[in-house]
């Protein structure tokens, strides 16, 4: 966590927007950027995400963060305009530079059943519309300040479907290097294990999804009468890496979530059994990030995912 507003934040909002700025409040600190709510002379409100003084005003250690979330954002938002009636469950992007990244002002409301169930249903038709032709995206991917190998990799490359060995080598792979030193050496052994045994552990065939790639419950924003997701570290992946994202830190009302999600857009069998196996990915990044608080987690999606 670093604190503190960027020197002359308010000047490159105005400049950003090409507008003034009559209010600008931070909201804290997260990971290497700061977080404010802006009220702009036309009346709007918005929320402003910015590189942190300590990084260098937005060059440095986050070039292309701010890029990549953009990207990600206005990629998922794409699944929409391809058939009518379907609405991502993503905010618009009001703009984006190297420097940050602002988007509407959203008032928040509790989290309620019916709510829910709308955004399992769209979430299932973004995952469903205007599928990707290949895993990763076209740009370089974050998850929070870290960097994500987005190389595109068609799908079936190299022989069977493809998802598989990509989520071990550029998943899988790069995070448990980054955390090793967190980890003992079985524990590493144990996740080299699912990794080797990584075909016959990810079930059915299926072909890549828009998905969110980092859809913890703190980035599920909700709003009165739908949700919005927000922090993405989108690309195309497995849609049922989404799903035990949510289910990591647990998301509210999740049991509607999860049963509008599979009535919309049914879930092979087994799905459940393979919600350790995603869950690696991003525990792996908690190791890296925080460091042997995490281990335990680890281990046990390790263990469960080997059945």
């Amino acid at each position: 966590m670093r604190g503190g507003a960027p020197s002359g934040l308010r000047d490159r909002v105005e400049r950003l927007l090409g507008v003034g700025v009559d209010g600008l409040h931070g909201l804290g600190a997260s990971h290497s950027w700061t977080l404010h709510r802006a009220s702009l002379a036309d009346g709007r409100d918005v929320f402003v995400k910015a590189a942190a003084e300590s990084v260098g005003n937005g060059s440095g250690d986050l070039d292309g963060v701010f890029a990549a979330e953009a990207a990600g954002l206005r990629w998922l938002s794409e699944a929409a305009a391809s058939e009518p009636g379907v609405r991502a469950p993503v905010p618009d992007v009001v703009a984006a530079d190297e420097h940050m990244l602002v988007l509407p002002w959203l008032t928040s409301a509790p989290p309620d059943p019916s709510t829910a169930e709308r955004l399992g249903r769209e979430l299932a038709a973004l995952h469903t519309t205007a599928r990707p032709a290949a895993y990763g995206a076209p740009w370089d991917g974050y998850i929070a300040d870290l960097p994500l190998d987005n190389t595109p990799v068609p799908a079936g490359d190299g022989g069977g479907w493809g998802w598989p060995g990509w989520y071990a080598e550029r998943r899988l792979e790069p995070f448990l290097r980054l955390g090793a030193r967190h980890l003992s050496s079985a524990d590493v052994r144990l996740v080299e294990r699912v990794m080797a045994d990584i075909e016959t552990l990810a079930g059915p065939p299926e072909p890549p999804s828009r998905i969110h790639g980092d859809l913890w419950s703190g980035n599920v924003l909700w709003t009165d009468g739908r949700a919005l997701l927000i922090d993405p570290a989108a690309h195309g992946g497995h849609r049922e890496t989404d799903l035990a994202m949510m289910a990591l830190f647990g998301t509210p009302h999740l049991d509607r979530i999860l049963a509008a999600y599979d009535e919309a857009a049914p879930l092979a069998a087994g799905w459940r059994a393979r919600v350790p196996l995603h869950q690696l990915h991003p525990l792996l990044v908690h190791v890296a990030l925080f460091g042997a608080s995490y281990r335990a987690s680890l281990i046990e999606a390790a263990r469960t995912a080997l059945g």
